[in-house]
């Protein structure tokens, strides 16, 4: 094996072997197949970043395909939001696809299969035909249905076409084999009644073809030459080439399916059906809620294409599932904040601090530089005045020598600013402190060059000037679950793993250079953490959510390990 392979997934070998061995390059094509029954999430964005990520590295098209098939379930918001998705994450397609768009040839080939006695329709009711599949050790049974002649099939599903029976009383099903090992291979159902009106087809149809007899097909409609799925979808191999067989063309090119592991992400569920359960039931705002695994919901909270693209590289593709934990997906978006963002200055749970030296109505302008990551960033200018607001968690009455911020008789620096000393302190009724006064070394300002300046102090706290600073909401996301798998208990339900605390809304004050910040923006606060403008937010409301802490708890865990 070159140097070459070996650098290469198991998937892109499996493209290598094929060129090796005949294909053409000008064949190779891939799609993207998501369901349009639901939000994208970060599970998504694997399959997104490998099909297109194929698409880029073999100067191939890639097709975005939706298997809009059930209409019970799809709706053409979910279609948008998809599509805004893919293309927020850098992709484009080639062509956009609808299984819809097949309805009439796939009919028309299931009429051919009744013709040539492979399918039948069974009207018998759901729980007799589960008792007839038998077990994965126990073949099945016939259907009693199975021997109908091809003239009374034809003529029951061209009345299950025509709208003539209900839902549930009939269904197509292939004939293939009710002894096979693999239990998908025992008559599978091809059809079913839905008296559901379509989001692009509107009431034209009322029968709907199942997954597994659209996909292949529409795979061999489109040429696709390589279908990749997720493992759960491996023993649905057999009966994707069975249905390939009933249409292929040996001129054609011939769709092939492989699979790769679905790579899961602690602390979350990325099931659609739980996660519109936690929309539907309020345990979140909607699809994009910054707590959602939802690639919508990452956006809001101020996660990056390029993080998601590198979290997504960085876990590969596997044969084996694998949970990975959300700590790694915090320090690909840390990362990526670190190199992007201007640091600012915010302050979330202040303590009013009185400089008693500085003259009363001064404002002075202080030089701040925006990034250390990018020298182009430049500086801004920000107040200082006699009135601060720092954090309450920064001034102690008394701590230990470890306690590098402040505290009575103690120095620190303020950023960009003086330095200052600690020298009472104002408490309420109830003993907690409401102020703190401080006096400051006029000769320490950071950046004049002095001797004095030069001083040393081992703390800088942050601050804002309480006269120019503007008023934020802060919303404070953590983990949406306690625990790290909390679908996968048989005892608990996984919403019984509901973290009560994962929002937390705050009113903190900013530097008053935020004030006309977008939503979308991002910054990086100094010393509290990444935050994003909120889609909510207006001029007359500031919103910030917290994206990650600065805290780089993935290096920690791979020192640990």
């Amino acid at each position: 094996m070159s140097e070459t392979s070996k650098s290469l997934n198991f998937i892109e070998q499996i493209i290598e072997e094929d060129l090796e061995n005949g294909y053409s390059k000008e064949e190779l094509r891939f799609r993207f197949p998501p369901e349009p029954n639901g939000y994208l999430h970060i599970g998504h964005a694997s399959s997104i970043c490998l099909n297109f990520g194929l698409g880029l590295r073999y100067d191939a098209p890639v097709n975005l395909r939706f298997d809009d098939t059930n209409p019970a379930k799809e709706e053409q918001e979910f279609v948008d939001a998809i599509k805004q998705d893919v293309e927020w994450l850098g992709f484009k397609w080639d062509t956009e696809r609808y299984a819809s768009d097949y309805f009439q040839q796939l009919y028309d080939w299931a009429v051919q299969l009744i013709k040539d006695g492979k399918a039948y329709v069974d009207n018998q009711s759901s729980e007799e035909m589960a008792i007839q599949k038998g077990t994965p050790t126990v073949p099945g049974i016939d259907s009693p249905n199975r021997k109908r002649s091809i003239e009374e099939n034809l003529t029951l599903f061209e009345k299950m076409k025509s709208g003539e029976f209900g839902e549930g009383t009939h269904v197509l099903r292939a004939k293939i084999d009710m002894a096979s090992s693999n239990m998908l291979m025992r008559d599978p159902i091809m059809y079913r009644i839905l008296h559901k009106t379509h989001h692009r087809t509107n009431t034209d149809w009322c029968i709907y073809p199942m997954y597994d007899w659209t996909h292949g097909e529409s795979d061999y409609i489109e040429q696709v030459s390589h279908s990749f799925c997720t493992l759960e979808f491996a023993m649905h191999r057999e009966l994707y080439n069975w249905f390939l067989d009933q249409v292929y063309d040996d001129k054609k090119v011939r769709p092939k399916q492989r699979e790769f592991a679905r790579r899961n992400l602690s602390h979350t569920v990325v099931s659609k059906r739980k996660l519109l359960q936690l929309v539907e039931q309020g345990y979140v705002t909607g699809w994009d809620d910054p707590r959602m695994p939802t690639i919508s919901g990452l956006r809001r909270r101020g996660y990056t294409p390029d993080s998601i693209r590198n979290f997504v590289e960085t876990i590969g593709i596997a044969k084996r599932d694998n949970l990975i934990d959300v700590s790694l997906l915090e320090f690909n978006i840390r990362e990526h904040l670190n190199k992007i963002t201007h640091r600012v200055m915010g302050v979330l749970n202040p303590l009013k601090l009185v400089i008693t030296n500085y003259p009363d109505g001064q404002t002075e302008w202080l030089e701040a530089e925006n990034s250390p990551e990018d020298e182009s960033a430049g500086s801004r200018e920000i107040p200082f005045s006699k009135e601060l607001y720092i954090e309450q968690e920064d001034f102690k009455e008394e701590a230990n020598k470890k306690f590098f911020r402040l505290k009575l008789g103690g120095e620190v620096r303020l950023k960009n600013g003086y330095i200052i000393k600690a020298e009472s302190c104002t408490k309420d009724t109830e003993g907690n402190i409401v102020e703190v006064q401080c006096t400051y070394d006029p000769k320490s300002k950071s950046g004049s060059g002095t001797e004095e300046s030069l001083r040393r102090v081992k703390g800088t706290l942050h601050w804002v000037s309480i006269a120019h600073a503007v008023a934020a909401e802060i919303r404070l996301y953590d983990r949406l679950f306690t625990d790290e798998s909390p679908d996968t208990h048989k005892d608990k339900d996984f919403l019984d793993f509901i973290n009560p605390n994962s929002l937390e809304v705050i009113t903190g004050y900013v530097e008053p250079g935020l004030k006309d910040a977008k939503p979308g923006e991002q910054f990086q606060f100094q010393r509290m953490g990444y935050f994003c403008v909120d889609k909510e937010s207006t001029e007359e409301k500031l919103i910030f959510n917290r994206t990650v802490g600065l805290r780089d708890s993935w290096a920690k865990i791979q020192e640990n390990n």
